[in-house]
């Protein structure tokens, strides 16, 4: 059963490449999501690992949790549910009627 990776305090030069060889090595990857900002293209430090196999992500958790990549200590964890905060407006206070 595939399990999602949230890996963050990355340099803003590492790929997604590099994340998917650097991550290779302890299993099979099945993607990787590095987020950039929507505006520059430019990295924001994070990124979702999804990871074919429960115990490659757990073991990918002990690994790679701590160790240094492209000069920063990179921090490895199971990825939390996705929240969906984005409800429609509603704006509060009143409104008025003319």
């Amino acid at each position: 059963m595939a399990k999602k990776l949230y890996v963050g305090n990355l340099s803003y030069a590492t790929t997604d490449a590099a994340l998917s060889e650097l991550f290779g090595t302890v299993g099979e990857v099945l993607s990787v999501n590095l987020i950039t900002d929507r505006m520059t293209g430019r990295s924001k430090g994070f990124a979702f690992v999804e990871m074919a196999e429960h115990t490659a992500a757990l073991e990918a958790i002990n690994q790679l949790n701590g160790r240094e990549v492209d000069g920063r200590s990179i921090k490895v964890a199971e990825a939390r549910p996705r929240r969906d905060d984005r409800g429609g407006g509603g704006g509060g206070g009143r409104r008025r009627r003319w």
